[in-house]
């Protein structure tokens, strides 16, 4: 193998995607600042238990671990910031008990890549809202998640909603064990209809619960399917909740275009109730995933509602506007030292000057904006090529 072959998935970033990625990642921190989200920046390696792991098997299986050196206990490089962000909440910051609003924008490391595209060092940007349970919270994060991911050029952006809690509640009726409840969530991430329908059945489950949870992959498409699902779904009070969440969501975006799925359940095992994600207009995968984890913080010793979404930055390379950029200005090497204070003063005006030690062709030579001497003092020249 050669020295310079980096591992599978892992890539580095050349020059020109590596500004505009820099750049978009300052337009949302300031977009989330003006909505009164602070920056957080939690470390890169925590102790893994601290990170979830044995909480969440995917989220366990994107975990790499290490032995820390110091201590003998076993760290995780992160594989999601969220964990960290609401123990950042539950504990750092448990003085404030009314509203949160925190944001980060930071690297995590994958020990396998979510797909074949993907890179296992996503630049993971989000936003997340805790102490306060109304949706209103969740239409705050969806209209958030919305704008962010205007930045990158997806063409018309598609919202698609579902909500865990309908699933949740069927099953809690229904009575079924963890272990039966994991097994049937696991068959409607697959959307198999009929392999929902085959365990249902093979369980001997009471005919009301089996139809219910059979036709829920069936409860896909516009907003229409929300009437539906009140007329064919069980009269629970926790279906009624979560489906008078999905309609206020509806309410609240009347132009944005919208799906509705009840059997879209793809989520961390932390999520409880409302889910939501944007998919651009050639995107088979969602640009950006979010919904509420109500309760997450009880581990770290503060149960608090929350809401919030994510998204890999580096998913927009290609899409996000070109950086404008003006030539660098030249100085030649041997001018440096009379020109010194004109060079410093342009450096702090933002522009870019290179020292020119006119070796060989480095690019430099060729720049069209030259600092030449004038008179008394030091100008930047337009020059030809």
């Amino acid at each position: 193998m050669q020295s310079w072959q980096l591992p599978e998935h892992i890539a580095d970033i050349l020059p020109s995607s590596a500004r505009q990625l820099e750049s978009a990642r300052e337009r949302l921190l300031a977009l989330f600042r003006v909505h009164g989200y602070e920056l957080v920046h939690p470390p890169l390696m925590e102790y893994s238990n601290s990170l979830l792991t044995h909480i969440d098997a995917g989220l366990s299986l994107k975990t790499i671990r290490v032995v820390d050196q110091l201590s003998g206990r076993q760290l995780g490089i992160r594989a999601d910031i969220t964990p960290q962000v609401a123990r950042i909440d539950a504990h750092l910051l448990s003085a404030n008990n009314g509203i949160n609003r925190l944001c980060y924008a930071g690297s995590v490391l994958h020990a396998r890549p979510d797909g074949f595209l993907s890179t296992r060092e996503p630049l993971q940007v989000g936003a997340e809202l805790y102490g306060y349970a109304d949706v209103a919270a969740d239409i705050e994060l969806i209209d958030l998640m919305l704008k962010s991911v205007a930045i990158g050029d997806v063409g018309e952006v598609l919202l698609s909603l579902g909500h865990i809690g309908v699933f949740r509640a069927l099953a809690e009726a229904a009575g079924l064990a963890q272990e039966q409840a994991a097994q049937l969530l696991a068959l409607m991430q697959d959307k198999d209809a009929a392999a929902v329908n085959a365990q249902v059945v093979a369980w001997k489950l009471d005919g009301m619960w089996a139809k219910a949870f059979s036709l829920l992959p069936a409860l896909y498409g516009s907003r229409d399917v929300l009437a539906e699902a009140r007329a064919k779904l069980p009269d629970l009070f926790a279906v009624g909740k979560a489906l008078n969440e999905l309609q206020a969501v509806c309410d609240a975006f009347p132009q944005q275009a919208m799906h509705i799925d009840l059997s879209e359940l793809r989520v961390d095992n932390y999520h409880t109730g409302l889910l939501y994600a944007a998919y651009g207009k050639d995107s088979h995968e969602a640009v950006a995933r979010g919904g509420r984890y109500d309760g997450l913080g009880e581990y770290f010793g503060r149960a608090r509602p929350a809401t919030g979404f994510s998204f890999d930055l580096r998913t927009f390379i290609g899409r996000l506007p070109p950086c404008e950029q003006q030539p660098p200005v030249a100085v030649a090497a041997a001018d440096l030292p009379q020109a010194q204070e004109t060079v410093n003063r342009l450096r702090a005006e933002g522009q870019a000057v290179v020292i020119d030690y006119g070796a060989g062709q480095n690019g430099v030579r060729k720049a069209t904006r030259r600092l030449q001497r004038q008179g008394d003092g030091w100008q930047v020249v337009e020059t030809e090529i």
